[in-house]
């Protein structure tokens, strides 16, 4: 895979990972703009728009978040191949491990603040349509990761 290649699936690859699993919401695609799920959700107009501008607000800065934590994995796999002293590594993981607690907690809160926009009885509907999303996509075992 060539690095422009990369770069122009980093986008998608990101937006699969910013919806995926979180408490029971399993969805790996732009639900609040799907008809079927709007429909389902009995979702207006205002509320996908706001659902749209939560995540609007927050995708660069996970995917700067993701770059960072890239970068700094790479750095890690650099000093653990070049055989670095321990307390050298050790380092390196404290600053992996906190940048992609950040990462995780800005997509959290994202997606909370997403389904904030929900009135209870959607929540609840929506809850039904992750974990019926996610019968429907399950990867097989032997299919983990291709």
């Amino acid at each position: 895979m060539t690095l422009t290649w990369a770069r122009r699936l980093l986008p998608a690859l990101v937006l699969l990972a910013l919806t995926a699993p979180v408490h029971g919401q399993s969805f790996r695609f732009p639900w609040w703009k799907d008809a079927q799920f709007t429909k389902d959700l009995s979702l207006t107009a205002d509320q996908s728009a706001r659902i749209d501008r939560v995540f609007q607000s927050t995708i660069a800065l996970l995917r700067q978040k993701k770059e960072e934590l890239d970068l700094q994995e790479a750095e890690l796999s650099k000093l653990i191949a070049g055989n670095a002293d321990e307390s050298v590594v050790t380092r390196q993981v404290d600053k992996v491990e906190g940048i992609r607690a950040s990462l995780n907690k800005t997509r959290t809160l994202m997606l909370l603040r997403m389904r904030q926009v929900l009135s209870p009885d959607q929540r609840i509907i929506l809850n039904k349509l992750s974990e019926q999303w996610e019968q429907d996509h399950r990867r097989p075992h032997g299919d983990a990761k291709k």
